[in-house]
């Protein structure tokens, strides 16, 4: 972990957030921009700053080089909730809950040598290896075609 950084009070839900950071978990960093410049949710924008301080944090004060870092923690959790009062109908009220979340974003540098894999990417060798291993079942008995024409005309409608 060469660089963290940690942003508290966030006045979005951290599931809200969460959405966000899945989409740049284990990215490298340019990468990761470009998913949060063009992603169209609320949390998006505080992540960008975020990601902007971390990689400024890193290149300051650890002489390390942008385009080599990545992505190597990132959470979200929740914060202190506001509690506030919605009035409803024959002077009731009911309680509303405006959460709050709690950001901690960690880049590390790419070793030489080592590629940094995503999960999906991991998820998805693993699918083809099955595949590859499945074998397709033969059927010992097979239907000829003479009995399918036969049960075919047991089943059809009679017209009137």
């Amino acid at each position: 972990m060469l660089s963290s950084v940690k942003l508290k009070y966030l006045r979005i839900a951290p599931r809200k957030v969460r959405l966000v950071a899945d989409s740049i978990r284990g990215k490298r960093t340019e990468e990761a921009k470009d998913v949060l410049r063009f992603t169209l949710k609320k949390g998006a924008d505080p992540l960008l700053k975020l990601l902007n301080s971390a990689i400024a944090n890193a290149k300051n004060n650890f002489q390390a080089d942008p385009n080599n870092l990545y992505i190597s923690e990132i959470l979200v959790d929740e914060g202190p909730k506001y509690k506030r009062w919605r009035p409803r109908a024959r002077g009731q009220a009911y309680p509303i809950q405006k959460k709050t979340s709690h950001i901690i974003l960690s880049l590390s540098e790419i070793e030489k040598g080592k590629k940094v894999e995503l999960k999906k990417e991991k998820k998805e060798k693993i699918k083809k290896e099955k595949i590859k291993t499945i074998k397709p079942k033969i059927f010992k008995e097979q239907i000829k075609p003479k009995e399918i024409k036969a049960k075919r005309k047991f089943f059809q409608r009679k017209s009137i």
